[in-house]
Order: C-alpha cells, then structure tokens, then sequence
C-alpha cells in the first residue's frame, strides 16, 4: 500500500484545514488508517483512527477530540481529517498510516504498517 498525503498548509487559530491521504496499490477496506502527527521537538503521537470495516470505533486523541474529525471515502480509497478550531500547538508534520493493529496498539506507531510522506500543518496565533 501507498499512501499520499496532502492538504496541509497556514492556518490562523480558531480556523480550519483539511488533510487527505489517498491511497494506492491495494483497498483500505480491510485495514484501519490512522492519523499521527509530530511537532518540532517532539516524538510522533496518535490523533485519530478509524476503520475501514466498520467493526471497531473511530477514536480520537484527547488532544483533538471535539475538534478534529477523521473520515473515509471508499470509493475513492481516500482518507480525511477534517481539522478546526485550531489551535497553534497543532502545528506538526501530519502523518497518515494503514495496518492491521491489535486493539493494544491502535494508537502506537508499531501497529501500522505503510506511511504516507508527511504533510505540514501550521497555525498561526
């Protein structure tokens, strides 16, 4: 699997971007895909899963919930973030991920397998 992502760029805080991650050489349908974000300093951490298959929850950070939301387009084989109310310790490289994790370790790095490059989100104050 290969994944893409885009949409990242400037926002101001209390504003919006959108983040999407298309992927290729294989369908989603049967795995989970995730978002994970690292700012300047910091080690990479989870923001949002969700499954393709309909049989776990979606799941957000706490950092995000409320604010940001994760979806899916099937037959685009393309997934969302849909970030407001921004905030500028949301600034990062935005990540997203596809694997087949267990249920320890849907918000850890070891449980997906394919990485999409990495987009830049900034928020300005």
């Amino acid at each position: 699997v290969q994944l893409q992502a885009s949409g990242g760029g400037l926002a101001r805080a209390g504003g919006s971007l959108r983040l999407s991650c298309a992927a290729s050489g294989d369908t989603l349908r049967s795995y989970r895909t995730a978002w994970f974000r690292q700012a300047p300093g910091k080690e990479r951490e989870f923001v949002a899963a969700i499954d393709w298959s309909g049989h776990r929850p979606t799941i957000y950070s706490d950092s995000v919930k409320g604010r940001f939301t994760i979806s899916k387009d099937n037959t685009k084989n393309t997934m969302f973030l849909q970030m407001s109310s921004l905030k500028p310790e949301d600034t990062a490289v935005y990540y997203c991920a596809a694997g087949r994790p267990i249920l320890s370790t849907m918000r850890a790095e070891l449980g997906y397998r394919y990485w999409g490059q990495g987009t830049q989100g900034t928020v300005s104050s």
